[in-house]
């Protein structure tokens, strides 16, 4: 009867030996299922933050050429703001991207000048703006170029209700409204934000300061 007894508790513990594993499995099943779970979930809503930012708030861009220098470099990488001008006008020293007037797929970087209704003239290598408030004509004053960098060009260019006129930093090396002419607004993919590469250039954009 003994012997008996041993043999079915060692029965019993035999199958319960083999349960215990089998419950383990269950287990571990079931928290991998609800890890995945919850993961997937994770990404949907990460991806439901991200992309929204990604398609219609920022965009990257790398810029190429040196059009913009010494202020911008071939392979900067930067940040735009494609919300910026959803409410608010462009102004006066905003560096944006916008399509290239000749060739739409192309993308072009340059820094407002003139704004909408005002008159840019570009004469003995200076660029004057005549507006409401200076209707004599005020030199501009670039405090963001080189000591010397002058503006060639001989021209006097009245701008429409939704037109800018933009230039290059580079002002020998660019192809600007001086060439193109002005541009629409709705031609503007957004206006630069960050530089985020190289790390060294790491940089916030603001707004710029003129005598005006």
């Amino acid at each position: 009867m003994t012997q008996l007894k041993k043999s079915d508790d060692f029965q019993n513990n035999e199958k319960n030996d083999f349960e215990f594993p089998d419950d383990n499995n269950k287990s571990f099943i079931a928290k991998t299922f609800s890890f995945l779970l919850e993961l997937i979930k994770t990404v949907i809503i990460s991806l439901a933050i991200i992309l929204p930012i990604r398609y219609f708030i920022i965009q990257p861009f790398y810029v190429k050429g040196a059009s913009m220098e010494p202020n911008f470099h071939d392979k900067d990488y930067l940040i735009i703001n494609e919300f910026a001008y959803r409410f608010n006008e462009p102004e006066r020293g905003d560096i944006v991207i916008f399509k290239n007037p000749r060739n739409p797929k192309e993308f072009f970087i340059k820094r407002i000048i003139g704004l909408p209704i005002e008159k840019i003239k570009i004469y003995d290598n200076k660029v004057y703006l005549y507006n409401s408030e200076y209707p004599e004509g005020n030199i501009i004053e670039e405090l963001y170029l080189p000591e010397g960098r002058d503006t060639r060009g001989n021209e006097i260019i009245e701008l429409k209700g939704n037109e800018y006129y933009v230039l290059g930093d580079n002002r020998d090396h660019s192809l600007d409204s001086r060439t193109f002419g002005p541009i629409a607004k709705d031609s503007i993919i957004g206006k630069v934000w960050v530089r985020g590469w190289p790390l060294d250039k790491f940089t916030i954009f603001e707004e710029e300061k003129y005598n005006l």
